[in-house]
């Protein structure tokens, strides 16, 4: 699909522009043609986390405290022109206004990545409201994203449609892979959303578009170097007629990274090389298709844990390998206008993950999935119910070989699911949707999830939202079936943790100026599972589900603020409180979640909107981690200390086909861990020039 930049076009080809409406869907453009759609394992066991899918997740829950607005300021400008609905294509199985969902919602355009100059899509993440980024060390390490207190592989991620969680890595996403330059949009739901895209949609939904073929010609190609010898570049383009389009981008970083652990002086390095190619053709006026692939490529150094001697990581020779393919195929029959309109999709995703040790490969996990879609869209008046069947077959594999035995399985698991998805309308002013999924799993019991989600305009730039829902997370196949000599068993008879949340929020404009969206959630977690329980019988740990539940409160303040068309200033703060039960039964927080995250941003567009200067802060606020000293010494809760990370950002358009831009990471130069041992990347400078050629 395509996607438009909200609000005004850009006077120059760099995108800068007087800034756009909020993201509370005011103002902006809207998605024309729309998308509807074991390395880590070993990593894993050198970081820590306490719960988790497997025993090594107890090792790795990340929890750094993020979170900002990244709405678009009202430009007077915008005031001007006539309002143009802002639509989302994640929020339900058929596009619909951001004001009709009664979630909560950020979109991130292309626009708003160049001016941040974000080359990580987590870079872009710190600054949404309820968001978490953990990262083990710097580009290319293992990171982790948490929404609104939840667990990592309880956020789904799909790539123009197409589930991206990998099951080799504990149904998480590889966020350490996935780098801006071929996105185009960045939708963000917040909140349940099991009953529209079934298992891992639990706390969130995170849909990345990618950029795409357009009717004209053009070509663009941007280069740029900075620290630690890192160069990254890009060149992408497309072509395409009256009926058909077509799009391609390739794009690679490189880095000699940096020290990761305390001790030593070792470099640890990565490179991702990622290509993509889409096409779409409208072969009739009721006949339209969708294709596209994508392939990422991605070596990345790290340091193991020092189980004996410290407990922390020290400069080691591991490195993680990984390829990533995904494909989809999509047939529309039926113009939008038309009362029935019908849907075909096919979706195809695998990943290869090796471990080296001294370059040589140590063990590997493996999956893949394929997907197959039908889903009917009727129109009843101006009310939408959309009837969706789905059948998807996920594989699992694990190939090594240790003094411990053989490391090899093949695993495999089938879900059959229908869904039903009504958009409804309560007169001029209350908008409904009503959904829900069945789910018949090979493995598990049946399961039914359910939504429904109200917003209520009551004018002058008033709206209510509330939102409640049903989540169900599948254990994984780690946890079910994972082996790690020495460390790990996996334990066949786990059930799916189950979630009901609640969500109610107020989006408003003050003193004619300013954008305010706040929003309080509670979220409770039953059957939790817990990644690192000990096993009487083999003496290793095992994943056992948690009597009791664990539950998630909290709140979001997000504020967007232009006093003038060429400013534009933005400020958050959330609070999380995020607690599960002991052995004991007694509450206890969860680790590295943060109580109180925020983040201010501002811009500058001047020079007769040639040149922008943007200015990011966010803050942290401190957390809990776990360290575990070598044995028999327990385990030990540790303090990570709050910190500010600031970049700044600068662009220049020289004409309309040459931009030059700089930026400045960690202004402050603070030093800080995300993860306990882990160091973080210091001050660091890049800078380089865009071209484009053609519209």
């Amino acid at each position: 699909g395509k996607a438009i930049d909200q609000g005004n076009p850009p006077t120059h080809e760099s995108g800068d522009r007087p800034f756009d409406q909020s993201t509370n869907g005011r103002g902006g453009r809207f998605v024309e043609n729309l998308i509807l759609s074991s390395s880590r394992n070993r990593r894993m066991a050198c970081n820590g986390d306490a719960r988790g899918e497997s025993a090594m997740r107890h090792n790795v829950v990340f929890g750094t405290a993020i979170a900002t607005a990244l709405l678009s300021g009202a430009a007077a400008a915008i005031e001007q022109q006539e309002s143009l609905e802002q639509i989302t294509v994640t929020a339900a199985r058929a596009p619909l206004p951001v004001e009709s969902v009664g979630s909560a919602i950020t979109i991130i355009d292309r626009a708003e990545i160049e001016r941040r100059q974000a080359r990580y899509i987590t870079d872009l993440l710190r600054a949404v409201p309820g968001f978490a980024v953990s990262q083990a060390g710097g580009a290319g390490s293992q990171t982790q994203v948490r929404v609104r207190g939840a667990e990592a592989n309880h956020v789904l991620v799909m790539i123009d449609g197409v589930r991206a969680n990998d099951p080799a890595a504990g149904d998480e996403f590889r966020w350490e892979y996935l780098t801006t330059g071929n996105v185009e949009r960045i939708e963000v739901v917040r909140g349940p959303q099991s009953a529209l895209w079934g298992s891992d949609a639990v706390a969130a939904v995170v849909q990345i578009i990618t950029r795409s073929g357009g009717d004209d010609g053009a070509l663009g190609a941007y280069v740029e170097g900075g620290a630690e010898n890192t160069l990254n570049g890009a060149f992408h383009g497309n072509v395409g007629g009256e009926r058909w389009s077509a799009g391609f981008s390739i794009e690679r970083l490189s880095t000699d990274g940096f020290n990761i652990s305390r001790n030593g002086n070792e470099q640890d390095g990565a490179d991702i090389d990622t290509a993509s190619l889409s096409m779409a053709l409208d072969a009739t006026d009721t006949i339209s298709i969708d294709f596209g692939l994508r392939s990422v490529d991605a070596y990345s150094e790290f340091d193991a844990v020092d189980f004996f001697t410290t407990g922390l990581p020290e400069d080691s020779d591991v490195a993680t390998d990984i390829r990533q393919n995904y494909a989809r195929l999509g047939v529309s029959l039926g113009a939008e206008e038309q009362r029935l309109r019908h849907h075909l999709r096919a979706r195809y995703y695998d990943s290869d993950n090796k471990d080296l040790v001294s370059g040589v490969e140590a063990s590997s996990a493996g999956s893949d999935r394929v997907a197959f879609a039908y889903q009917a869209d009727i129109r009843l008046g101006k009310n939408l119910l959309a009837l969706a069947l789905e059948h998807e077959r996920t594989g699992f594999e694990q190939r090594g070989q240790t003094a411990f035995g053989s490391l090899d399985q093949d695993q495999s698991m089938d879900v059959m699911s229908a869904i039903a998805d009504l958009q409804l309308y309560s007169g001029e002013s209350i908008s409904w949707l009503l959904s829900a999924r069945f789910d018949d799993n090979s493995d598990f019991e049946d399961a039914l999830t359910g939504r429904v989600s109200m917003a209520w305009d009551l004018g002058n730039d008033t709206r209510l939202r509330a939102n409640v829902g049903t989540g169900r997370k599948n254990p994984t196949f780690i946890e079910r079936f994972g082996f790690f000599p020495g460390q790990f068993i996996g334990n066949p008879e786990l059930k799916p943790e189950q979630s009901t949340s609640y969500e109610i929020g107020v989006d408003f404009r003050a003193f004619d100026a300013a954008d305010i969206q706040l929003t309080v959630f509670v979220q409770d977690l039953e059957d939790e599972i817990n990644g690192f329980v000990f096993d009487p019988d083999t003496f290793l740990a095992t994943a056992e589900n948690m009597p009791g539940s664990s539950s998630r409160r909290g709140a979001e303040v997000a504020a967007s603020w232009s006093p003038v068309s060429n400013i534009r200033l933005t400020a958050s703060y959330t609070y999380t409180d995020s607690s599960e039960q002991d052995f004991l039964g007694n509450d206890v927080s969860e680790l590295r979640r943060p109580r109180h995250a925020g983040s201010v941003n501002a811009s500058y567009l001047f020079g007769q909107e040639r040149s922008t200067i943007t200015l990011a802060a966010d803050y942290n606020g401190t957390r809990s981690d776990i360290f575990f000293p070598p044995f028999p010494e327990p385990s030990q809760i540790v303090t990570l200390g709050n910190y500010w990370l600031v970049d700044l950002a600068a662009r220049h358009s020289l004409t309309r086909s040459v931009t030059l831009f700089a930026r400045l990471s960690n202004l402050l130069d603070s030093e800080y861990e995300q993860v306990y041992g882990y160091r973080t990347q210091g001050r660091s400078a890049f800078a380089g020039v865009e071209l484009r050629f053609g519209n």
